[in-house]
């Protein structure tokens, strides 16, 4: 982020006639201790006859003393200087052992140094009295410093006051307000009185507008400005001088820019003198009458794209121009395109939390999913019902996920008409069995079947015993120690709970649809045991029922289900209304059923944490489902429960929409319905992610080192049609085999919006990093494809079904994903949609968009010239070249520049926050007119082999590797060279004179186990711009991959602020290599010419035989790290790879 801001600060005297200046003393330079980049500074003196001479006082101020030599009737100083607005970390500093708990005493030689800011001139009753709970008052120094400083922000007032001069202590506590100076000068005298020194600062504060709303935190500044303002400093062993502001109740920041500090305010004011004048002799005290004038104004001068602004607002009005002229587009030719979407949030109080980070689920994901899902309902479908069902089982997990739903009728008529009857998650409602089996007598009522069919159900008696039997002698089952915590829950709950406990209650049930009358139609199962007893588990009882133990019927003759084909034309949806507005006596309807028929579906009731749950069994039909759900609706009305409807979802119907959220390892995913627009997508996107801030939700997450990862989840992009049979992908086959060929064709398209975790054993790897033999297969596969789109639509899914996968054969693993085009597995998977998975969730909604935008101008340029050019066979350079983003900026560029000429007037600027995301500016420096610019770069992680844990073998991934990308500018080939530890970069020309880029590969730590683990980590990493005819470094930088000072953090950062903050510590604009070297030139490897990979013997040393000059063989030596260790894990390792 690079914001950079020209402040103009005028201070003007007018006299009402000639005056003499004494000599006067300018104090507006920000002093040399100044944290924030002073780009450029200027000083401007009216009268211009004037001699002026710059010193530095006793406390290291800069300070101007000017002497004019005529009389003048105006004194004007104009101030311009140009900031740099990086993020600085106002707690990066480190203490002194015995300074880290207050109170301490500064050591003697120290004190002596310190004399002049420890002096306490004033001690009132005011003052002694607001000290005295400090005195005897024991913490560490940074949290007592912080609580002060915060104590007096609430404790004075701030004013505005224009008299000159400062305040003392008292006054200010007695008044219980001041301005600025009196604040800090009141707080200056509180530290001293209690042992520590400090000073007055008088300086500039500079506040910007935050990119970015804080939800419940301070709002900021409503407008960018600068103002002349006063904090305090605190002198702590180790650290230095650091600023407390007692206005803010904040530490001294970037927007904090001192220009004097004193023991005494009166020795840091911005000017000081004085004049004197001709008195009129016919006036009787004769005064001069001057006018000060005082204006401050700070204007943006480079505000760069980022991503907590990524757009200026002329940016997203041509980016939404550009979004409708491509609709219309599609409109023309009938495309019929629509896009979904599948976002990704995480916690924005826990993102250290586990839930946050690795496991799918977790104690508050459930509880967040549930706030949004009701948030999205009243945004998206007033009328819909919610669902709480039963997600993905993957290989590994204990348990199934879940998956909650929101489910409504495309022609807007309800399905459910009261919110207020859906039960909430964070909401105990203490329904027990009575309430549950009540629920299903009064449904039983409106469904017009026989109430005695409801049966009651149990947990299993004899196999809880059995457990009971099983556990050793000196646990009880009602607080044992198993080692599962899950079978520990579970066991205790049980036996808590009582083994003869009603669970819920059964009703068999299903709908009649081939008879003249349709209906519902229900019988009481008969079972061996009597009773009905669940299968053991936690699932809903719904999905536990002893199936195998109702009476048997011949498989046969049981009653088939079948999938509705999604390609066949239906009618519009009834409306229902529910049968009975009160509850009905059904004891004496006849069964139609024999007795010792089985229907084998089953609608449940129970309750379960004191919510009443409805377990929905398999229906045929979405007409039975929109039925049932009108009299569950109406039940829970007459009733007045609320209630969750769980089990079994609607069967497909395209007449249907719905939104899903579920959880996934570390982020909530929403899966949003289609969008036939770019201003329905807008919207949508939007909303969500309002909705998801409000819920504290985010979509940006970041590494220990400061790197910005999104949430770490995907934000796959789903193409399809309004329904099956209008999918674009279905009717013109060959747009997906221009999408193949010219993804492949553009890397960029793969790894600019992709995650940190690229290469073949990803989740989304390109086709042609899975297998070698790949583009001859698809060159093949293409050629069954018609041009004319005149193809049945199994063709598509046959032909590349065995094609997209990933290196295991894994379908959905896979860059494009056809699971739910045409797979003839289910109704389900035929569903017409193309799943783009190599696209990471943008941290800003705006980022998003505009990759989908590009995505919606591809397919609109392939759907009027279909893309026939050869593919290319990239080979090594793909995880070469095409790690660096220079060339992937390249490479967009065409793709940017090809769209533009097809008529899409898209703009490479539009991309250049994604770039600032996915690499980072690392650091520059400039050294005889050479510019060195380091920045991120991509890394392939590598899955290790097998390995044996406690749950069994996983596979890890090694992220110990990293790369970054080194850029020169104003390089003289002939005479400089480039080192990294010495050794040689292999540059490459980018087609400007004198620009090359490069990479470098390293290790950055050093983990258990990885690959080559006997290779040290060769951090830092040291650039050297050496010059060869002097045989010697002329500058360099240094780079560390953890904070030089040893700091090991604990948490994540909280915002892109202090991310930004832990970035820029890493870097140092100086620590290159003194003394005479020589250097070696080393070939280069064929198989990666772009980059420099330091784990190769013989890159970790330069020797200095190999000069032109006369240095001996036993001066070389070698600057690899011999088991240095770097503090603190700055990369994870993603356990649990399978």
């Amino acid at each position: 982020m690079a914001i950079k801001v020209a402040l103009t600060h005028t201070t003007e005297f007018i006299y009402d006639r000639p005056v003499t200046l004494t000599p006067q003393v300018v104090r507006l330079k920000p002093a040399p201790h100044c944290r924030t980049p002073i780009k450029s500074y200027s000083l401007k003196i009216e009268p211009s006859e004037h001699f002026i001479n710059w010193q530095q006082d006793p406390y290291n101020n800069y300070l101007a003393r000017i002497i004019f030599p005529e009389p003048t009737r105006k004194f004007k100083v104009t101030v311009g200087l140009i900031a740099e607005m990086i993020s600085i970390n106002s707690f990066d500093f480190f203490l002194e052992d015995y300074a880290d708990n207050f109170p301490f005493l500064y050591e003697e030689g120290l004190k002596k140094e310190l004399a002049p800011f420890l002096e306490t001139t004033e001690k009132g009753p005011c003052l002694l009295s607001y000290i005295e709970k400090y005195l005897n008052k024991k913490s560490r120094t940074v949290d007592f410093l912080v609580s002060l400083n915060m104590d007096l922000q609430k404790h004075i007032g701030y004013v505005i006051r224009l008299e000159s001069g400062v305040q003392s202590p008292e006054e200010t506590l007695t008044a219980t307000k001041g301005s600025c100076r009196d604040t800090a000068w009141l707080l200056v005298h509180i530290l001293r009185n209690l042992g520590l020194a400090a000073r007055f600062v008088s300086g500039y504060l500079i506040q910007l507008i935050a990119d970015t709303q804080s939800l419940d935190g301070p709002k900021g500044t409503d407008k960018d400005f600068t103002d002349l303002h006063a904090w305090t400093e605190v002198y702590l062993p180790g650290a230095g001088w650091i600023g407390l502001d007692p206005t803010s109740g904040m530490l001294a920041g970037e927007g904090h820019i001192p220009l004097a500090c004193s023991a005494d305010p009166g020795q840091a004011a911005p000017t000081s003198g004085s004049f004197t004048f001709d008195k009129n002799p016919d006036i009787i005290d004769d005064e001069c009458k001057s006018e000060f004038k005082f204006n401050m104004s700070i204007f943006r001068i480079e505000d760069t794209p980022r991503v907590t602004k990524p757009y200026t607002d002329d940016q997203w009005s041509s980016i939404c121009d550009v979004g409708s002229k491509i609709d219309n587009y599609l409109n023309s030719y009938e495309v019929k395109l629509t896009l979904g979407g599948e976002p990704t949030f995480v916690s924005v109080d826990d993102k250290d939390g586990e839930e946050w980070n690795t496991s799918a689920l977790g104690p508050t994901k459930s509880l967040f999913a549930d706030s949004l899902l009701h948030r999205l309902k009243n945004k998206f479908s007033p009328g819909g019902f919610l669902h709480h069902g039963q997600g993905k089982w993957y290989p590994g997990e204990s348990l199934p996920r879940w998956a909650f739903s929101c489910y409504w009728r495309k022609d807007l008529v309800p399905i459910w008409s009261d919110s207020d009857l859906f039960a909430r998650e964070n909401t105990t409602y203490n329904f027990s069995e009575v309430e549950a089996k009540k629920f299903l007598d009064e449904l039983a009522g409106r469904l017009c079947v026989n109430v005695n069919f409801v049966q009651p159900a149990y947990e299993d008696l004899w196999y809880f015993m059995w457990r009971e039997q099983r556990l050793p002698t000196n646990v009880s089952p009602l607080k044992n120690n198993h080692d599962n915590p899950e079978e520990r829950n579970r066991i205790s709950k049980i036996f808590n709970q009582g083994l003869g406990k009603v669970v819920g209650y059964v009703l068999p049930l299903k709908y009649d649809s081939l008879s003249n009358n349709k209906h519902w139609i229900s019988c009481k199962w008969l079972l061996r045991r009597e009773n009905i007893f669940l299968i053991p588990g936690d699932s809903p009882m719904g999905y536990r029922l002893p199936l195998d133990s109702i009476t048997w019927i011949d498989p046969k003759d049981r009653d088939q289900t079948f999938n509705h084909c999604p390609l066949t034309h239906v009618d519009l949806l009834p409306t229902f209304q529910s049968k009975f507005n009160s509850s009905i006596n059904t004891k004496n309807i006849v069964p139609i059923l024999p007795a010792d028929s089985a229907i084998r579906t089953s609608l449940c009731v129970e309750t379960r944490d004191g919510r009443i749950k409805v377990f929905i069994p398999p229906l045929d039909s979405v007409v039975e489902y929109l039925e049932l759900l009108k009299n569950i609706e109406s039940t829970a009305r007459f009733l007045g429960y609320p209630i969750q409807i769980e089990g079994y979802p609607p069967p497909y119907d395209s007449r249907l929409l719905n939104f899903k959220i579920t959880p996934d390892p570390g982020v909530i995913e929403v899966n949003i319905h289609p969008s036939s627009s770019w201003n329905d997508l807008y919207e949508k996107s939007f909303i969500i992610h309002e909705e998801a801030k409000k819920t504290k939700l985010c979509s940006e997450k970041f590494m220990l080192d400061g790197r910005h990862t999104g949430t770490g989840g995907g934000s796959h992009i789903v193409l399809g049609g309004p329904s099956p049979s209008e999918s674009p992908f279905l009717r013109r086959p060959d747009l997906l085999r221009s999408m193949l060929s010219y993804w492949n064709n553009h890397p960029s398209l793969s790894y600019l919006f992709s995650g940190l975790f690229v290469g073949p054993t990803c989740q989304a790897p390109r086709l042609d990093e899975s297998r070698l033999d790949i583009i001859t297969e698809l060159e093949i596969a293409f050629e069954q494809i018609p041009d004319n789109g005149n193809a049945l639509p199994w063709l598509v899914d046959r032909v590349y079904r065995h094609l997209l996968v990933d290196s295991t054969g894994n379908t959905h693993r896979s860059e494009f994903c056809i699971d739910k085009l045409y797979s003839p597995d289910s109704s389900t998977g035929r569903l017409g949609l193309l799943e783009l998975r190599g696209f990471e969730m943008a941290p800003d909604p705006k980022m998003g968009l505009v990759q989908n935008l590009l995505v919606n101008a591809l397919i609109a340029m392939f759907w009027n010239k279909p893309y026939k050019q050869k593919m290319i066979r990239w080979g090594t350079q793909l995880h070469d070249k095409f790690m660096l983003p220079h060339f992937l900026e390249d490479d967009l560029r065409d793709v940017v520049l090809e769209l533009q000429a097809f008529g899409f007037d898209l703009k490479e600027d539009w991309f250049k926050p994604h770039l600032e995301f996915r690499f980072p500016k690392i650091g520059s420096i400039c050294k005889d007119n050479i510019n060195l610019e380091l920045q991120g770069a991509l890394e392939p992680w590598r899955v290790l082999g097998e390995e044996n844990n406690p749950s069994g073998t996983v596979r890890f991934v090694d992220s110990s590797l990293e790369r970054i990308q080194l850029k020169v500018e104003g390089l003289i080939d002939t005479r400089h060279v480039i080192l990294c530890n010495g050794s040689r970069i292999p540059f490459h020309p980018t087609g400007v004179n004198g620009e090359y880029v490069a990479g470098i590969r390293y290790r950055a730590w050093q983990p258990s186990s990885c690959l080559h683990p006997t290779i040290p980590v060769h951090c830092p990493l040291v650039f050297d711009l050496y010059d060869t005819w002097m045989s010697r470094s002329v500058g360099g930088c240094t780079y560390h991959v953890a904070h030089p000072g040893g700091r090991s953090y604990d948490r994540f950062p909280v915002n892109a602020i202090e991310a930004e903050g832990r970035r820029l510590s890493r870097f140092i604009k100086e620590g290159h290599t003194a003394d005479q070297f020589g250097i070696i030139d080393e070939e280069i490897r064929p198989d990666s010419p772009f980059t420099l990979d330091l784990r190769y013997e013989g890159k970790h040393q330069w020797f200095k035989k190999h000069s032109n000059d006369k240095i001996s063989e036993a001066d070389s030596y070698d600057i690899r790290p011999k088991g240095s260790k770097v503090n603190g894990i700055v990369s994870p390792v993603i356990s649990g790879l399978s």
